[in-house]
């Protein structure tokens, strides 16, 4: 439950095209955005697209923009502490950083829908070097910018920045997460210190289909190193993570029960290390009875399991 306190407002001055940081594309006034309500925890209300956005085989033809982190199809999320996927209930949306957004201490969340042509170029190009293969020629996208947000029940001057931009050619469907500054990982509602927006239960970055089969949780999801997630990345791009969601396939790798593999990268998946695990170049995850080699024991390590010799170096 959630208790109103006394609001610490920052001031924020803006001047023309707020998209400073280069990982991110355009947004602000000077690119026609529309902004969310000030509202803790609020939402648009849907919001019609004039392109169908096709997300794991099912067509939406609106969504919504919700201040705690979130893109959703079909009902908004006031949800303020993230939950990690698959989601019980199978609600289907975005989550470029899902925590405890209060923009009425500080910050704007803008979003538009755009077929300018410079915008839809640069998103193109970037498909194009992501995903050779499919020679992407973006002729939609919808882009969604939380700049300088704080959080639920802050008492200092710490915001966050992130972006999301979802993106079709009418057949082929992405999303394209981008990380400007990111200073605190948790509201106080969730848990987290007021002073310095940590602790708790961190955000969660990734998304969910809402079939409870297709869902992909960003490293680092609901602790807290989701901090850092400005440095990380899928596409050798440190603070952008791209997704192709019309039917799901990761950029730089695999997907492995919810957790991202990069290409080539080897794991055992059990307990024992007698199946190894390889994600090939087709971005599929290739699974044999291989046991660990030598002196070699197995040991946990985060989500898999590897071979290393006594407890020092993994092989």
């Amino acid at each position: 439950m959630k208790t109103f306190l006394p609001l610490l407002l920052v001031a924020t001055v803006c001047f023309g095209d707020l998209a400073t940081d280069p990982i991110l594309y355009p947004y602000g006034p000077s690119e026609g955005d529309k902004v969310t309500p000030k509202k803790d925890d609020g939402a648009t209300s849907a919001i019609p697209i004039s392109s169908v956005f096709i997300f794991f085989e099912k067509q939406h033809n609106s969504l919504y923009v919700n201040n705690n982190g979130v893109i959703s199809f079909g009902v908004a999320v006031s949800s303020y502490t993230p939950n990690a996927f698959p989601l019980a209930d199978g609600r289907p949306f975005v989550a470029p950083y899902w925590g405890d957004v209060n923009n009425e201490i500080a910050g704007t969340v803008y979003y538009r829908e755009s077929k300018d042509p410079n915008l839809l170029e640069r998103i193109s190009n970037d498909m194009r070097k992501y995903y050779p293969n499919f020679n992407y020629r973006a002729t939609w996208a919808f882009v969604a910018t939380w700049d300088k947000v704080a959080y639920y029940g802050s008492s200092s001057r710490k915001t966050n920045t992130f972006q999301a931009v979802l993106t079709t050619d009418g057949k082929l469907a992405f999303i394209i997460l981008n990380y400007g500054i990111i200073t605190w990982t948790t509201g106080k509602a969730s848990g987290g210190d007021p002073l310095t927006g940590l602790g708790g239960i961190p955000a969660q970055a990734g998304f969910n289909s809402g079939d409870k089969t297709n869902y992909f949780n960003i490293p680092g999801s609901r602790t807290p190193d989701i901090v850092n997630i400005n440095k990380t990345s899928n596409v050798n791009t440190p603070g952008r993570w791209v997704f192709k969601v019309d039917k799901f396939r990761v950029a730089g790798g695999c997907v492995y029960e919810a957790h991202f593999v990069r290409y080539n990268e080897t794991f055992w998946k059990d307990p024992t290390c007698e199946t190894k695990c390889r994600c090939n170049m087709d971005g599929d995850v290739e699974c044999e009875q291989e046991r660990c080699s030598g002196n070699l024991v197995c040991r946990p390590s985060t989500w898999h399991y590897s071979c290393k010799i006594g407890i020092g170096l993994c092989f």
